[in-house]
């Protein structure tokens, strides 16, 4: 029996993905935005509008699924993708999960930890939505996203590591991570397998942010995918240049890795609460963070250094519909 893919419009075979940026975001808010909402209202019919200007963006590159990571505590809507994807055609993927401690809800599952429920409860939570739907709504995620610090995983990350490898042993559903500033891709990627995760169904996100070759190859050594997926987003949150992302990236593809490597860019494409304001010596360095760059500006620095379009398409395509085609589920 094919795997199928939840889409926040419906089920596909993993065929049918296409062409697929592995990490973007249409809304995104850090917690604590829904205090912000005098001076950050949300316009529901704005972020909708501002989403399928960018799926449109994106589709005219021949992009047909984007992964839309944005934990459940970030500002995530099923409903609005929903309405983003059928106004567009975009085929999109959302997510059950949450974000890591420094940056995330912490306060809600750090009391239920205190009472001894809380990883029972973040694995019924995941499985509630894999099998029933996000809230009131017939919508499924197709990942379960992770997240762990700079240089640790925490206790509290953990919890969200040990209910998602038993949801996917259960349900087959794909695991998708964050890494900060650059560390942690070998060992999350080692815990995951530890924890009886099946690695054909895991993607370590935003690795690009560490532009050692080898800490790379340590990761990918476990049999996971890997991410390249913040071009654009230099300067800031630890993010190197983009140059030198190339050149890390050159140098994985010369080594043969093009089977398990997906570029994306991270952006965002509406701010829960009030937008951020840029710092002007920074603008320069994140001007071209938006969801078309790779297609403009990065691939054909890519063919200059020899890549080949059979090696882009695996990095777009074929990759992304292996991971998400992988049959994970225990038997």
């Amino acid at each position: 029996m094919t795997k199928r893919v939840e889409t926040v419009t419906g089920t596909i075979v993993p065929e049918a993905m296409g062409k697929t940026l592995i990490h973007e975001h249409f809304i995104f808010g850090y917690p604590g935005f829904q205090g912000d909402i005098t001076l950050g209202p949300f316009n529901r019919e704005k972020a909708i509008a501002t989403g399928v200007e960018a799926a449109k963006k994106m589709m005219a590159h021949g992009v047909q699924t984007v992964v839309d990571p944005t934990p459940n505590e970030c500002g995530r809507d099923p409903e609005i993708l929903e309405e983003i994807s059928r106004q567009s055609g975009l085929q999109i993927i959302c997510a059950t999960g949450y974000y890591y401690e420094g940056e995330g809800a912490t306060p809600y599952f750090k009391f239920r930890a205190s009472l001894g429920s809380a990883e029972q409860e973040i694995n019924e939570m995941f499985l509630a939505e894999i099998k029933e739907g996000i809230g009131g709504t017939s919508i499924k995620p197709g990942i379960i996203k992770l997240a762990s610090s700079r240089d640790v995983i925490t206790d509290y990350e953990k919890m969200f590591f040990r209910a998602a490898a038993r949801a996917q042993q259960e349900t087959g559903i794909t695991l998708l991570t964050h890494t900060q500033e650059g560390t942690m891709g070998p060992e999350q990627a080692q815990f995951l397998l530890e924890l009886g995760a099946d690695p054909a169904g895991i993607v370590i996100g935003h690795m690009c942010g560490n532009t050692d070759a080898a800490y790379h190859k340590r990761t990918l050594e476990t049999g996971v995918y890997i991410s390249f997926d913040r071009f654009g987003l230099q300067g800031i949150v630890g993010a190197p240049l983009d140059w030198q992302r190339i050149e890390t990236l050159l140098e994985l593809l010369d080594a043969g890795f093009e089977d398990r490597i997906m570029l994306s860019h991270d952006s965002i494409s509406t701010w829960l609460g009030r937008p951020p304001v840029i710092p002007e010596p920074v603008q320069p360095a994140v001007a071209n963070w938006h969801p078309t760059h790779l297609f403009e500006n990065v691939v054909p620095e890519l063919k200059k250094g020899g890549v080949t379009e059979s090696q882009i398409n695996k990095m777009f395509t074929d990759n992304a519909r292996k991971l998400f085609a992988a049959e994970t589920a225990a038997v």
